[in-house]
């Protein structure tokens, strides 16, 4: 199995074998399918993430559907992420890694949130998901009894699996350009 590092470098490297447009129109594709899923259907609030060029790109999706449901985006504070209402583009800073991030306050009711779509460098069709390396999207998951669809472009899943730990959370749906690539069976 390769290590955690090494998946970093390869999908990395896979990612600078794509153009911007080749990746706008692979998100474009995910989310066209996403959108019909039932969970997002009936969700009031999502929780999503306000994307950097190389991840699937939220920011359409986001800018379609924040007048029809809550969506809640993260903010990095020191070693945990808080959770914060978008409330327009007009209302992003850029905050820690150069990642667009909500003005106001703390959202205030994480329990109410219906459905987590959540990014990552991997995953593998057993739902666990390879983030970054620091652990915010697991800290924060931990602490949220909600349902989980982890998004990324088929290239950046790993097969036949990611070396995972204790601390790792999975999700409980994976999805690509290409649909449904990973079911947990959880009900929710």
């Amino acid at each position: 199995m390769q290590s955690k590092k090494d998946i970093r470098t390869r999908i990395a490297q896979e990612k600078k074998q794509h153009t911007t447009e080749e990746l706008h129109n692979l998100s474009s594709r995910l989310f066209s399918q996403l959108e019909a899923h039932p969970r997002f259907q009936l969700a009031k609030t999502v929780l999503l993430y306000h994307s950097l060029p190389d991840e699937v790109q939220t920011h359409a999706f986001i800018e379609k559907w924040h007048s029809q449901k809550v969506i809640v985006l993260p903010v990095v504070k020191g070693n945990e992420l808080e959770l914060r209402t978008y409330k327009g583009a007009d209302q992003l800073q850029t905050g820690s890694f150069h990642i667009q991030e909500p003005l106001g306050t703390a959202f205030p009711s994480p329990a109410s949130i219906d459905l987590a779509i959540i990014p990552g460098v991997s995953f593998d069709r057993k739902g666990n998901r390879l983030g970054r390396g620091k652990g915010y999207y697991d800290r924060l998951l931990n602490k949220l009894n909600v349902y989980k669809i982890g998004i990324c472009f088929q290239f950046q899943l790993t097969e036949p699996g990611l070396p995972t730990e204790d601390s790792d959370i999975p999700m409980d749906e994976v999805w690509t350009e290409n649909g449904n690539v990973a079911s947990t069976g959880r009900q929710c």
